[in-house]
């Protein structure tokens, strides 16, 4: 036994093409909050904190579909949603349709701690976050111009992107939506361990470019994408709609229980038979310390770390840097 903690920024069909410009910026940011996140477990900080510490750095960076780099709804506006879940009491907080709170992770922890419920959206999520006191930002503060260029490339292309999808060819062969093959950035999230086998799980997301306004994801639901019990966390990062229909994340925990399944089997097995190709990626995390990270889609932007040392930065399958 000893601690693990795994996180991702998102998975999809990232082309191997991906300008260095473009990739570079989101390994680097996965190596700093992977260290972040190591930094805290060995100073003996609760799995809880970790993940929302961690998420909060995914938040911050704008290379990334959460937080700073929100994609936008068809209406131009941020409808950011997350989740947070502690394994071994299953208290969990969630929200959804926040525009001008900073960090949504902690919002949606406040959720959690300060109130009765499990889930707040829109207008009541943003009134309690005013309550709290939480760190507040103007909603142009999300309305970022790549954001913005994003919305029209997926406007005339008349559909809803999922994360990385590749460009678009146009009646032209030359002439495609999207350009580099980066339509949008990847939601965030993080699993953690300690020593003890204590877990939690955290995830956030902006959504989909170009969504309709009031669509809720996976992200904030639990056992769809986002979960944690005493046998492990989950964070799942793909298409939400396929995510929800599997209850990813919950099949996993289940799998292990029910099934006796390790957490590499369990997880394997929501991703190759439960969620459709090209749907899903899931991080995860077990009370023994394991670490598995599957996914289905071309790529995923994931990192990992254990207490015995092993470390890696991934995004494709035979592309994985060792720290």
């Amino acid at each position: 036994m000893g601690w693990a903690i795994a996180l991702h920024g998102g998975a999809g069909d990232i082309p191997l093409s991906l300008p260095l410009e473009r990739r570079e910026p989101r390994e680097a940011a996965l190596r700093y909050c992977l260290e972040i996140g190591v930094s805290a477990l060995k100073a003996n900080r609760s799995p809880l904190d970790v993940v929302e510490l961690v998420v909060c750095e995914l938040e911050n960076n704008p290379h990334f579909n959460a937080g700073r780099g929100s994609v936008l709804t068809n209406k131009g506006t941020v409808e950011m949603e997350a989740c947070i879940m502690d394994g071994n009491t299953k208290n969990c907080g969630a929200v959804s349709g926040v525009s001008t709170v900073a960090n949504a992770i902690s919002l949606a922890r406040l959720v959690m701690e300060k109130t009765p419920h499990i889930y707040l959206a829109f207008d009541g999520a943003e009134a309690f976050a005013r309550e709290q006191g939480v760190k507040m930002v103007d909603e142009n503060h999300f309305i970022t111009p790549e954001n913005i260029e994003r919305l029209k490339q997926a406007k005339e292309a008349n559909r809803v992107q999922i994360d990385y999808t590749q460009p678009i060819q146009k009646d032209s062969p030359d002439e495609t939506v999207l350009a580099n093959g980066d339509s949008q950035l990847g939601t965030v999230g993080c699993v953690a361990v300690d020593s003890e086998g204590n877990l939690a799980a955290a995830t956030s997301t902006g959504g989909l470019v170009n969504k309709m306004v009031g669509r809720i994801g996976d992200t904030p639901i639990i056992g769809s994408g986002t979960y944690a019990n005493n046998l492990c966390a989950v964070s799942a990062t793909g298409k939400g709609e396929a995510i929800i229909r599997a209850t990813a994340a919950r099949d996993v925990a289940a799998l292990m229980e029910y099934k006796g399944l390790s957490l590499e089997e369990a997880a394997a097995y929501v991703v190759e038979k439960c969620v459709p190709k090209g749907n899903v990626g899931i991080i995860a995390v077990s009370a023994t310390g394991e670490v598995t990270m599957p996914f289905n889609t071309t790529g995923m932007f994931r990192a990992c770390a254990t207490e015995d040392g092993s470390s890696e930065v991934g995004i494709w399958p035979l592309f994985v840097q060792k720290l």
